[in-house]
């Protein structure tokens, strides 16, 4: 299975309840099919860089979270319909990192050891 990260920014709320809801929706709809969560970070409430709309009014300020997982393609795309359709949702992007764990291993050793794609 590839190894995608979810980079998403969601709607500010005084309580992180909100948050903590869209994220374990979003981890366990990937474990249900069978996927695997590797990691989940915060990267904290800023500023947007500029103010954003969906299915909504304007906001000025949203919460940023990263969600590393191994899964299936359709997985993937049900998992955006979920995204789309949530109103705490303000943008999200997936990036796949990986077609196997082992691909981002050797990326690791090559870096470590100065043969990097760039050297």
């Amino acid at each position: 299975m590839p190894l995608y990260q979810m980079f998403c920014i969601t709607k500010h709320y005084p309580e992180y309840k909100h948050i903590r809801e869209l994220i374990r929706q979003s981890a366990t709809h990937v474990m249900k099919a069978g996927g695997v969560v590797r990691k989940i970070e915060s990267s904290g409430t800023r500023t947007l860089p500029q103010r954003m709309k969906r299915q909504g009014p304007y906001v000025d300020i949203g919460d940023y979270w990263s969600l590393y997982f191994d899964t299936n393609p359709r997985t993937l795309r049900s998992l955006n319909g979920i995204m789309r359709r949530d109103p705490r949702v303000l943008r999200w992007t997936v990036l796949k990192l990986a077609d196997k764990v082992e691909d981002i291993a050797k990326q690791g050793e090559q870096l470590a050891s100065g043969r990097g794609p760039l050297n």
